[in-house]
């Protein structure tokens, strides 16, 4: 049995991060990089598929308690026993090279007796290495991979069942430092980190940053642990921020709808810029900012939706048949084909969030402008193609209403640039022509009078939450009776339990939009959507509301999947999701923002 998604934390390094179950084990680890082969993949599989478990000797449940340390990313987990009580605190200290993972056991109360079971398997599970020892250390190799495990005071450590094990007692006051380091094989010995330094450093580092944070109204606690695990998510390196820190965490258990998360999607660049903006990180939107531009630079026609965290652009998908997958659901699928579909909405995504980037003070660049010119000729020619939209629908390409819609947006940007920044240089009047003639094709042919509602794309019955941005992108205005009539629409089609999902997944034949079977969850960032367009459709009062209710669905540490299961009352899809996170804190900044906590 897997424990549930939210069963899980998350510590990181900023450029790869662990998840830590509440029975102290570490199931999922790719080093050295997010995008990189796991070396613990239980996740996604069983025990043989590489773990750590550190526990109270005869631990088979969950921990007693546990939570971060402050407004940091360093876990606490706490056992209550019949000897006394013992706490594992887990992170990822900031690195110079090689990564490391910390693990530090320390004595609360009494006398415990505690076990360490460490199953090292590289490529995603797949590979057991070959284990010996080395200078105090039990140094793990196989391939291009090695790792390095060391105890500070030392305990015996012994070979059984093709893992590394150790026992030993800690009393109150007591502690036993863990420090698994990775590097290349061919490389000699990594330098030794200070576990109980970097304890320290780590503790001042976060709390410095989360003390830069701006925001000060009610929810404060999830919005800034929402802007930590952004910050968790983010490859330092580049800037580059991953949808997630996993791949095929499953929207249905059992099902198919299993994907890899683990790249950058330009998708979330306008959000994710306005987000750090607002809450006073102007160094990390920087740094997204210059990601962006590199990674989209060269021909407007090979924009894509998603790249590597340093800008890679072939991310090939492929099936791990050796791994049973999460709850069984398979196949396991690292890479994502979804990198050659065409999805017009990014282009409408990039323009703004260039735009606010100009806006917003950022240092502006000599080429960025001539980029944008590019990418609005590009779409001035090629608008009119049918796409595979923002859902990455596997199903064919259609005229989506929301990628028509960016268009706009893109359209709507440049024209606004040129009117307010009279240095600038571009096609004034067949960009306003460009404008105003996918605002009257998408009022034309999206629209259905007789629901006095837009639909999902053209000529088609079915809904998309995506329409719910209609406003909050400025296409109509929050009081425009095709927005109230579209929110209503979507809530009452699409609602499930009083949260919605992105699309109907019920269709078959020409109306399987997505060409997948199943069903999924509640999709989290579509019910912030929700909650912002109430709000800009006057019912403020039900946008707290609901807001309320999804702050409410944060795991215990403050974290969220893509997705939430209202029946089961559990998350779903990859995890910690950026997308929800950054929903979270954009509905927060906009419902509270001018507000101070009471």
């Amino acid at each position: 049995m897997h424990p549930r998604i939210e069963d899980y934390a998350v510590v990181g390094d900023e450029q790869t991060a662990a998840l830590v179950g509440r029975d102290g084990s570490v199931d999922w680890l790719c080093l050295p990089r997010f995008d990189s082969g796991a070396c613990f993949a239980r996740l996604l599989g069983d025990e043989e598929n590489g773990h750590w478990r550190i526990a109270p000797k005869g631990a088979d449940g969950v921990c007693t308690r546990r939570s971060y340390r402050g407004e940091t990313l360093v876990l606490d987990t706490e056992w209550e026993t019949g000897d006394g009580a013992v706490r594992v605190t887990d992170l990822m200290p900031q690195r110079d090279r090689a990564p490391d993972l910390v693990r530090i056991v320390e004595g609360v109360r009494g006398r415990v007796t505690v076990r360490s079971t460490l199953r090292l398997r590289f490529d995603y599970g797949s590979v057991v290495p070959w284990v010996r020892r080395s200078d105090g250390h039990r140094v793990a190799v196989a391939g291009p991979d090695s790792a390095w495990l060391r105890s500070e005071p030392p305990v015996r450590t012994w070979g059984e069942d093709f893992g590394t094990h150790s026992e030993f007692e800690v009393a109150e006051g007591e502690r036993v430092a863990f420090v698994l380091t990775w590097h290349p094989s061919h490389e000699p010995q990594p330098p030794r980190v200070d576990p109980y330094e970097a304890l320290e450093a780590s503790l001042a580092d976060w709390g410095a940053w989360s003390a830069r944070c701006r925001y000060e109204g009610p929810y404060r606690a999830v919005v800034t642990r929402s802007l930590i695990t952004l910050k968790a998510l983010t490859y330092a390196p580049t800037g580059g921020i991953v949808a997630a820190a996993t791949t095929s965490l499953p929207e249905e258990p059992g099902g198919v709808r299993n994907w890899d998360y683990r790249h950058c999607w330009l998708r979330d660049s306008t959000l994710t810029l306005g987000a750090l903006l607002s809450a006073g990180y102007h160094e990390e939107a920087e740094a997204w900012h210059r990601w962006l531009l590199r990674a989209v630079a060269g021909d407007p026609a090979d924009l894509q939706i998603m790249y590597g965290v340093a800008g890679e652009r072939r991310l090939p998908e492929l099936e791990l048949p050796w791994l049973s997958g999460y709850a069984d659901s398979r196949p396991v699928r690292v890479g994502n084909g979804a990198v050659d579909q065409l999805q017009l909405d990014v282009y409408g995504e990039v323009m703004d969030s260039l735009a606010l980037a100009r806006d917003s003070g950022l240092p502006a660049r000599p080429h960025v402008w001539a980029l944008q010119r590019a990418l609005m000729e590009w779409l001035r020619e090629n608008w009119r193609q049918p796409d595979e939209g923002l859902w990455e629908v596997r199903g064919g390409r259609r005229h989506f209403t929301h990628s028509k819609v960016m268009v706009w947006v893109a359209a709507d940007r440049a024209v606004r640039a040129l009117e307010t920044h009279p240095e600038l240089r571009g096609d004034l009047d067949g960009w306003r022509e460009l404008r105003d003639a996918v605002h009257r094709e998408v009022c034309e042919r999206a629209y259905d009078a007789s629901r006095n509602t837009f639909t999902q794309s053209y000529g088609s019955p079915e809904l998309d939450a995506a329409l719910l941005l209609i406003p909050r992108v400025g296409f109509l205005p929050g009081d425009d009776p095709r927005v109230i009539g579209t929110v209503d629409a979507v809530r009452a089609e699409l609602g499930h339990d009083g949260l919605l999902r992105r699309y109907s997944t019920d269709g078959t034949g020409s109306t399987a939009v997505d060409g997948l079977p199943g069903a999924e969850g509640a999709f989290l960032v579509c019910s912030f959507w929700l909650v912002d367009a109430l709000r800009l459709t006057g019912r403020r009062e039900e946008a707290l509301a609901l807001f309320d209710r999804l702050a409410g669905l944060v795991n215990d540490v403050g974290l969220l999947a893509e997705e939430y299961d209202p029946v089961g009352g559990r998350q779903l899809g990859n995890f910690p999701q950026a997308f929800s996170h950054i929903g979270l804190v954009t509905s927060a900044l906009a419902l509270f923002g001018g507000e101070q906590a009471g």
